[in-house]
C-alpha cells in the first residue's frame, strides 16, 4: 500500500466509510446500549406565589361549595377543581379575554381568595358577586316568606337545608355560554365529556396553579372558533351546537356587555345568536348575571321535578304547567328550581 493509499484508508475509517481492519471489526460487533442512570421523578413544583390575596367576611351559614359549585361542569371539569384541603380552584377567562386563576378557601368567618395571571385584578374586583354576596339578605328573606306562605313542605325543607346557598353573579358570559350550548338536547354526561375534552385540549394551563391540580383556562372565543370540524365530531358535538358556538364567538364582546344591561334586554340579546334559545339564555343568566328569576324553559327534567313537588305528581307535566306552578314565586323562580334539584 502506498503512502497516499494508507492516508485515504485512515480518513475513510474516521469518517465511517469502509477501510481499516479495526473499523471493520467495530462495525461487525453488536452495538452497546449506553448506560442510563435510573430516572428519578422530579418532585412537584410548588405553586407560584399569588399575585394578590383578599379575605371577605361572610355570614356563619354561608356555603362556599354549594354556592360557587353551580359553575362546575361535572366532576372532571378541568376549569373547576377541588383540592384535598377543600379549597376550590377556578380557571377563568375575563370578559376582556385575559386568563386568570382563582383559589377560594372557606375559613371560620371569611372566604380567603388568592389570584394569579393577567386577569387577577378583574377577578378580585368581581369576587364579592362571584361569591353571591350581591344576593342580599332582604331578597333571601322575601323568598323565605313566599315559600312559607305557599306551604309546600318539601320546598320548605329544602330551604332549611340550603340556607347557605346564594345566587352568584360571575360576570363572565362566555365561560357560562359555551358549556350551556354543549348541554343542549343531550345527556349531562355527554355534554360534560365534550366540554372536558375540548377545554383541556384547546385551553391553556391556568397561571399559577400547581401541576397536580391539572387546572386549565377554557379557550378564548377565537380559539373555540378555530377548532376543526373533526375535533367537534370526535368530542360528540353535532353541527348545530358547534355552529351556535361559532356564531356566538363572532359577537362574544357584545354578549359580555349584557352583564351591565337590564335583565330582559340582556336575555333578548343572548337569544339573538342562532342556535341559542330560552333554555340556554336562562342557564347563562343565573350564572353570569345573577338572575334569581331565570327559568330554564325547555329543560328535559325540570318540568317533571317542579310539577311533581309543587303540583299533583299524577297530573301531566310540561313547561306551561311548570310556569303556572312557579308563578307565585316570580322574582325567585330560579331559586325554586335550584333548590328542588338538590
Amino acid at each position: 500500500m502506498t503512502e497516499d493509499e494508507d492516508i485515504r484508508a485512515v480518513w475513510a475509517a474516521r469518517k465511517g466509510r469502509s477501510g481499516g481492519a479495526a473499523f471493520q471489526r467495530r462495525r461487525s460487533a453488536p452495538p452497546r446500549r449506553p448506560a442510563v442512570p435510573a430516572a428519578r421523578q422530579a418532585p412537584p413544583e410548588p405553586p407560584e406565589p399569588a399575585q394578590a390575596r383578599q379575605s371577605i367576611v361572610v355570614d356563619p351559614g354561608y356555603d362556599l361549595a354549594t354556592t360557587v359549585g353551580v359553575l362546575r361542569r361535572g366532576a372532571g371539569d378541568p376549569t373547576f377543581r377541588r383540592a384535598e384541603d377543600g379549597s376550590l380552584w377556578l380557571g377563568c377567562r375575563t370578559p376582556l379575554g385575559d386568563p386568570g386563576t382563582l383559589r377560594l378557601r372557606r375559613a371560620t368567618e371569611t372566604v380567603d381568595a388568592e389570584v394569579w395571571g393577567p386577569g387577577a385584578a378583574w377577578l378580585l374586583k368581581t369576587l364579592p358577586e362571584l361569591l353571591g354576596l350581591g344576593d342580599t339578605e332582604e331578597a333571601r328573606a322575601e323568598f323565605t316568606e313566599l315559600v312559607a306562605a305557599q306551604g309546600n313542605a318539601q320546598l320548605i325543607q329544602s330551604v332549611r337545608r340550603n340556607r347557605g346557598f346564594r345566587v352568584i353573579r360571575s360576570g363572565r358570559v362566555w365561560d357560562s355560554l359555551v358549556p350551556a350550548v354543549l348541554e343542549q338536547r343531550v345527556t349531562v354526561q355527554e355534554a360534560h365529556r365534550a366540554y372536558q375534552l375540548l377545554a383541556r385540549r384547546y385551553g391553556i394551563p391556568a397561571p399559577g396553579a400547581p401541576a397536580d391540580i391539572r387546572l386549565c383556562v377554557s379557550p378564548s372565543p377565537r380559539e373555540w372558533a378555530l377548532i376543526p370540524s373533526w375535533e367537534w365530531h370526535r368530542a360528540g358535538v353535532d353541527g348545530k351546537r358547534s355552529r351556535a358556538i361559532l356564531g356566538a364567538s363572532r359577537v362574544a364582546a357584545r354578549l359580555e356587555e349584557t352583564v351591565g344591561m337590564e335583565r330582559d334586554e340582556a336575555a333578548r340579546r343572548i337569544r339573538t345568536v342562532p342556535g341559542i334559545g330560552v333554555w340556554t339564555a336562562a342557564e347563562v343568566m343565573h350564572r353570569a348575571h345573577g338572575d334569581a328569576d331565570a327559568v330554564s324553559v325547555g329543560d328535559l327534567h325540570l318540568p317533571r321535578i317542579v310539577c311533581g313537588v309543587l303540583g299533583d305528581p299524577a297530573m301531566k307535566w310540561d313547561d306551561d304547567r311548570m310556569l303556572e306552578l312557579l308563578e307565585p314565586y316570580r322574582g325567585h323562580r330560579y331559586r325554586v328550581s335550584a333548590l328542588l334539584y338538590r
